[in-house]
């Protein structure tokens, strides 16, 4: 446990995926990455969202998909980014309490693309737009997509994990718990390779 954090019991404790992804949505995430890691690398060039803001983002994703590795991992990242343990803590629990005025509309967003499991609404993604202007909106999106990669391959990790302990997923089974593992190292180069193909061509 992180000093000062408390990993919710329906991440840390949880006996079933909030949401369970197939291995055709796993694919699909993957092939957002590599379109997805180079906005990220010029926005690192560019400075136009903070590092902070794309953590707070990328944990607005991961609790409402309950990957359990990825809170623990995103916590440590955030916790040595400067984001206080009670911000922390209240995001992984879907609070709002610490939530930055200018960077809600974007966490509300990184919110719904995860329940849309990564697939927006036009109509919403518009209006990020609107609000932050077409380069910001883009890195939004981004932030957004390479979490969600990171849960769906997640996910299943967490659940062989939690079998590991004596406490498997009730909604799970060790079939699918490799599938998703191995079979996603194993497509992950080809998905890149589609993924950047499509960013060349788009």
């Amino acid at each position: 446990m992180f000093k000062g954090i408390t990993i919710p019991d329906s991440i840390s404790s949880q006996e079933n995926y909030k949401r369970k992804y197939n291995f055709s949505e796993m694919y699909y995430a993957f092939t957002q990455l590599p379109g997805a890691s180079a906005k990220l690398i010029k926005n690192k060039r560019k400075q136009l969202i903070s590092k902070q803001f794309i953590e707070r983002l990328q944990l607005a994703v991961t609790e409402v998909n309950a990957c359990a590795a990825c809170s623990y991992a995103h916590t440590s990242m955030a916790l040595k980014m400067g984001i206080n343990a009670e911000e922390i803590s209240s995001m992984l629990s879907g609070s709002i309490d610490f939530i930055i005025p200018e960077e809600a509309k974007a966490i509300l967003f990184a919110q719904h693309f995860a329940e849309k499991r990564g697939k927006p609404e036009k109509e919403t993604y518009q209006s990020i737009i609107e609000y932050y202007g077409y380069e910001k909106a883009e890195i939004i999106f981004a932030a957004c997509r390479v979490m969600i990669a990171g849960n769906i391959y997640g996910l299943p990790f967490s659940a062989l994990q939690s079998r590991k302990n004596g406490k498997p997923y009730k909604n799970s089974s060790l079939l699918f718990e490799l599938t998703m593992l191995i079979g996603g190292v194993l497509v992950l180069p080809l998905a890149l390779l589609h993924g950047l193909l499509k960013a060349l061509v788009y």
